[in-house]
């Protein structure tokens, strides 16, 4: 097995897992080279590939799988721990986990590491095989079965190890532990990596046995890291610091902000943390103003529904609303009207919670609840600032909708959010905040529901013909030849099968007929029944025609909107 590992070569094993793609190896070869580093310390450093990702690629190089965490908790004692004491074993980032016959399976962060094997077989004089393990498990195993008496925190990692408990009930020396170089560069590392891979959040979780790292990639939530679970209170606090929070209050949620230069731009990240468990939770959105343009062609809509969103901005007052769950594209639809409006003629003024990304020429007010300054106190404010447009970041009350309702009464065009289901569904929701049905009416100009679907790889999407039976289901012309597109995954989509995401959306414009029924006291289903009569392309609707042009998957499309009734 040891001749197996060391013959083959982990680049060539790595570009047939898809875990990495040639110009990502060349870069990291070549940074190898200089720094004198090994390639697989560079590609986790660069954040090209996940530990998990890397451990999984050794144990196809050994013909083996990865050991799980289970089965490290089941290494009872130290094994030949003469021969093989814990400052070598934490050095080589090693552990035995069994000896038969003179046999060695020794359980290696990098098994191809011919010196750790060769030193292991000399000190026993056993035949070493090798096995694979997360890096985090090997950690935690041998901090279980090495405590701290043996003194071996020489290592970068060891000065956070033994400061251990101590630092829960110390703020003073929890500072100097968030401080310390290895917490930093774990940290910089952490943000690093997610820049770099377009990550839209952190999640950093403590558990009984590991701190886990998440990425969301296009909306979903991928592993890319674990740490022994002893970090947790070091690298929480060094959040908070960067975050100005405070690290001394552990029990209950904060909220902060951290602005970064990343590659010589800015980047900003909102920052939450809340107590769990095993520690506290630590999320942070990540806020990259080069990877957003408020531009509409790189929304994703539809033009028909670009072009009517826009007409309703274009009404000198009344009210315009984005409706969609969190994490649907409702700020950066909203940012993009407002970029179109936004010139000298006009005064454009924003209220938000939070402002999410700074816009050059309009006047943007963040919300502060603790001293007063409500989305509704603000309103009354701005009122008296002679503004032209009004964007408010989310109607939450019925305060905030009534005051909304009567600057669109006295001139202002006012757009806002709402999490609703359907553009039909934003009618009964303020109508249920208390709203009368005539002062509806009497605002509102069009109503633009949406979601986000992830975008198909085009590099390995897959063809298939529609069925009969598939077509009558969705409503197309059996007689007809139709494709779909189907996910694959490889080294361009983190072998997920998509890449990007682009936004779907139905836009409800108050006909009078539709007018007619909201006055009449109508719930959604008829209004949003009555819309499609007059020509409304429903969410569905939407998202079917991306799927049939490849754009995205008729599996995303019904996990992510449903399908029509």
């Amino acid at each position: 097995m040891i001749m197996s590992a060391e013959t083959m070569d982990l680049e060539t094993a790595l570009l047939d897992r898809g875990v990495c793609d040639a110009r990502a190896l060349e870069r990291s070869r070549t940074v190898s080279e200089e720094t004198g580093q090994s390639l697989a310390q560079v590609l986790l450093q660069l954040g090209l590939v996940s530990e998990t990702d890397l451990s999984r690629t050794y144990a196809t190089i050994l013909g083996t799988e990865v050991l799980d965490t289970a089965r490290m908790g089941a290494i009872a004692e130290p094994i030949m721990p003469d021969q093989l004491g814990g400052r070598f074993l934490r050095q080589a980032r090693s552990i035995p986990l069994s000896c038969e016959g003179r046999i060695l399976h020794l359980v290696m962060a990098d098994p191809l590491d011919s010196f750790t094997a060769g030193a292991a077989a000399l000190a026993t004089g056993c035949r070493v095989v090798r096995e694979v393990a997360r890096p985090a498990d090997i950690e935690a195993t041998l901090n279980r079965l090495y405590p701290e008496g043996e003194e071996d925190g020489e290592g970068d990692g060891e000065p956070l190890a033994d400061e251990g408990e101590a630092a829960e009930d110390d703020t003073d020396r929890l500072k100097d532990l968030a401080s310390e170089a290895p917490i930093i560069r774990l940290m910089n590392q952490i943000i690093f990596r997610a820049v770099e891979t377009r990550a839209s959040d952190i999640h950093i979780e403590p558990f009984e046995d590991r701190l886990l790292v998440r990425y969301r990639y296009d909306g979903v939530l991928h592993e890319v890291d674990s740490q022994s679970p002893r970090l947790t209170a070091a690298l929480i606090s060094r959040i908070k610091i960067m975050a100005r929070l405070d690290i001394a209050e552990r029990r209950l949620p904060q909220d902060g902000r951290i602005k970064l230069a990343v590659r010589g731009h800015e980047v900003d990240f909102r920052v939450s943390t809340v107590p769990s468990l095993h520690g506290e939770i630590a999320v942070l959105r990540v806020l990259d103003r080069t990877t957003v343009s408020f531009d509409y062609s790189r929304l994703g809509l539809a033009p028909e529904i670009i072009s009517a969103f826009r007409e309703a901005l274009e009404t000198p007052n009344g009210i315009v609303l984005v409706t969609g769950p969190t994490g649907s594209g409702k700020t950066t639809t909203l940012y993009t009207g407002l970029a179109g409006l936004n010139s000298s003629e006009r005064n454009v003024m924003t209220v938000e919670d939070p402002i999410e990304y700074q816009l050059a020429g309009i006047n943007q007010l963040q919300i502060r609840p603790s001293i007063g300054l409500t989305f509704a106190s603000f309103l009354r404010a701005i009122l008296r600032q002679d503004p032209d447009v009004i964007m408010v970041g989310e109607i939450r009350d019925i305060e905030t909708a009534q005051i909304a309702v009567q600057a669109a009464l006295t001139g202002h065009l006012v757009l806002s959010t709402l999490h609703t289901n359907s553009a039909a569904a934003a009618v009964t929701r303020l109508r249920d905040m208390g709203l009368e049905d005539y002062l509806l009416t009497a605002v509102l100009r069009g109503i633009l529901a949406q979601r986000l679907v992830r975008r198909l790889c085009q590099e390995c999407r897959r063809p298939e013909d529609v069925s009969p039976e598939l077509a009558e289901r969705l409503g197309l012309d059996q007689h007809t030849k139709h494709t779909l597109w189907h996910p694959v995954g490889c080294a361009h989509c983190r072998q997920t099968g998509y890449k990007g995401r682009s936004a779907v959306a139905e836009f409800l414009q108050p006909s009078r007929e539709v007018t007619r029924l909201i006055l009449s006291g109508a719930d959604h289903s008829e209004i949003e029944r009555a819309a499609v009569a007059e020509g409304m392309k429903t969410m569905f609707h939407a998202g079917l025609q991306a799927a049939l042009k490849g754009e995205t998957s008729l599996e995303e499309i019904s996990r992510i909107v449903g399908q029509d009734e």
